[in-house]
């Protein structure tokens, strides 16, 4: 089949990438809510939270968002999801597969993709390749943005790092950074927080508990999915991700009852 694209110049497209990106980035300096990590429960949260018209954006380090859920566990790229979790996975189309009474498995890949695509459908904004710094603090130490760079700044010998960051304000921020729970533990360096680092795995007490502590833990700081575990000392879970799923509900109805 013979194609005839259009005649467009090599400074069109450059153009159009460089406009295209800082019309939009210039809209997110002040937001209503930014979610540090683009894994299921940041995903999932901002999702909930822009279908409800608020304006999210979501700062993912790496330049893929998902996490875990692109690639389950052991590099055996399905995910698990116990019940009621399949309850998200049919919201979102994905299908699945009841392996055992009440455990779902689905396609990973396909499952993170439909969960990008709900995210940004819904209104979310992505920056990736950005990484979180500091926090912005406001009166009583009350959270009130983010600082970042870009992640590729990391990489760069020290010699030579001295490249400043940039703040970006919002309503709300959460820490949706997983095990590492970023915010959280920046918040400790400065004495503002006490985290207590996650727990052995133990999947039963794990899922319930990382859905129930999902939650504000400072004025203006939230948290959910794996990032709850590190804050409170909860089990870890492993590749099973209903509770990343829900996590990422809860905080989003939390959040919305503040904005």
């Amino acid at each position: 089949m013979a194609v005839k694209f259009s005649q467009v110049s090599e400074k069109d497209i450059s153009m159009a990438i460089i406009s295209g990106f800082a019309e939009e980035f210039e809209k997110f300096v002040k937001s209503d809510c930014i979610i540090i990590g683009g894994g299921p429960s940041g995903l999932m949260a901002a999702r909930e939270i822009a279908a409800k018209g608020k304006k999210v954006l979501v700062i993912e380090r790496n330049n893929y968002l998902g996490g875990g859920f692109w690639i389950g566990g052991f590099l055996m790229n399905k995910i698990t999801v116990r019940h009621p979790g399949e309850k998200v996975l049919d919201e979102l189309n994905i299908p699945y597969t009841e392996k055992t009474k009440d455990l779902f498995v689905a396609d990973g890949p396909h499952a993170c993709s439909k969960l990008i695509a709900a995210a940004c459908e819904a209104g979310a904004t992505i920056l990736n390749m950005a990484t979180f710094e500091d926090v912005v603090l406001r009166e009583n130490n009350r959270v009130g943005g983010v600082v970042v760079n870009w992640t590729p700044v990391q990489a760069l010998p020290r010699q030579i790092t001295c490249v400043d960051p940039i703040a970006l304000e919002a309503e709300i921020v959460v820490d949706a950074t997983g095990h590492d729970a970023c915010i959280a533990k920046k918040m400790e360096e400065r004495g503002m927080l006490k985290t207590k680092g996650f727990g052995a795995m133990w999947v039963d007490k794990s899922e319930d508990l990382i859905v129930e502590y999902s939650g504000e833990i400072h004025p203006g700081l939230a948290v959910c999915g794996m990032a709850v575990s590190t804050v409170f000392g909860i089990p870890r879970m492993g590749p099973t991700f209903g509770a990343m799923l829900l996590s990422g509900k809860r905080i989003a109805e939390i959040i919305l009852e503040k904005l």
